[in-house]
């Protein structure tokens, strides 16, 4: 059967793909430790599910409606919005969608036609160039320095605007290094685009998930030439531990929010109603479990961190939010006898027994991605095995 041309040139989930291999050799009886899974280890909380069940029981079982979000989940958005990031959205600045991911997809191909360019900073999101491929799109890559842990100046994003630039992405906290942006820095890049006829895609799904007192500011939040501009993305998933109901929302322009609505309704028809229903308890409801899985999640990446850096030939930036450390180990690879993060992680899931996403995937061949969204107990265990496979 022949295949489409893009189906055969997409990139598989490097994450995805990942964390699946490493369910596969634990189904068949292989001890392995997964680093590669970027969901949490928590349960949804209580509340949250009984409010799905309810809803379930309640007979909330048909298409949503309208396809781009309830009313009410609209509404809790919103207050969310304004709660968390400080942002006013009315509900027809808002969508639900199908996940995160989908809420990037809808975007991307709601404003890029072939041979628009979209800045993206690397380290990216996997699907991040993948996605706009899938649009026609041209993806155009920036790197930030080590020193400034990877992250975009004012001076670096001007370099790579054209005329073709027809979005940016920013990500922070950031997926995979985990590296935040302070404020100072996030009104730095946006006097370098507000005069630009460009969107922003301000993906920030991890935005409640912060460490050691860091602050973040909402790219819409700058200015109101930055609010008319931007497209803010989040998630249930991270923040609520709700991966699997596929639950993704943003607030922004209305002319993209309803260009976004409309391709909605010729894909998935909109995000499962009994779902947006646990979404708006998720939102309003007590927010005492992200407090408490942040400060686990925490724990867990300051212990990681350490450990990480105390190993002979890796280097790696702090994470100051979401739950990943990304190390530089190409020091490694030479006595290891690799040449690409790719058998890096080959050799250590061969080797040890222990799961890590390759950096390549990323944008970074010189490093791998941990996620610390596991036990303290199965942190120490693979980082002991690490470190022996690295001696």
């Amino acid at each position: 059967m022949k295949l489409s041309q893009r189906a055969i040139d997409l990139a598989e989930s490097a994450t995805l793909a990942v964390a699946a291999r490493a369910a596969k050799m634990k189904a068949e009886g292989v001890d392995v430790v997964g680093f590669g899974a970027g969901e949490p280890d928590f349960g949804t909380p209580e509340h949250i599910c009984e409010a799905g069940i309810a809803a379930i029981k309640a007979g909330h079982t048909g298409y949503p409606k309208p396809a781009s979000g309830l009313a009410e989940t609209k509404k809790a958005v919103c207050e969310r919005f304004e709660r968390v990031n400080g942002l006013s959205y009315t509900p027809q600045q808002t969508i639900i969608t199908s996940g995160g991911k989908e809420c990037i997809h809808l975007a991307v191909h709601a404003v890029i036609d072939p041979g628009d360019e979209v800045v993206i900073p690397v380290p990216y999101w996997v699907s991040y160039p993948e996605i706009v491929r899938l649009a026609g799109g041209v993806p155009v890559v920036v790197a930030g320095a080590v020193a400034n842990d990877y992250k975009v100046t004012p001076d670096l994003l001007r370099a790579v605007l054209t005329d073709r630039t027809r979005m940016v992405i920013i990500n922070s906290p950031s997926n995979p290094s985990g590296v935040t942006y302070e404020p100072d820095e996030i009104r730095a890049l946006a006097s370098v685009l507000t005069e630009r006829e460009v969107l922003i895609l301000s993906d920030e799904i991890y935005d409640e998930l912060l460490y050691d007192g860091q602050r973040t500011l909402s790219y819409a939040a700058v200015n109101d030439d930055a609010y008319a501009q931007t497209l803010t993305v989040n998630s249930a998933s991270k923040t609520y531990a709700m991966t699997g109901w596929r639950l993704g929302y943003a607030g922004g322009p209305v002319d993209v929010v309803k260009a976004m609505a409309k391709l909605q309704s010729q894909s998935t028809s909109g995000a499962a109603t009994f779902s947006q229903i646990a979404l708006a308890t998720a939102l309003t409801g007590d927010q005492s479990a992200v407090e408490s899985m942040r400060v686990e999640f925490e724990r867990r990446g300051k212990h990681m961190w350490k450990r990480l850096t105390s190993m002979s030939g890796v280097a790696c930036p702090k994470p100051t939010g979401a739950f990943y450390c990304f190390p530089d180990v190409s020091a490694t690879f030479a006595r290891l006898g690799v040449s690409s993060s790719r058998e890096f992680a080959a050799r250590l899931l061969e080797k040890a027994k222990v799961a890590v996403v390759p950096g390549i995937a990323f944008g970074m061949d010189a490093h791998v991605r941990l996620s610390f969204a596991t036990s303290m107990e199965e942190i120490d265990k693979g980082l002991d095995r690490l470190a022996a496979f690295l001696e």
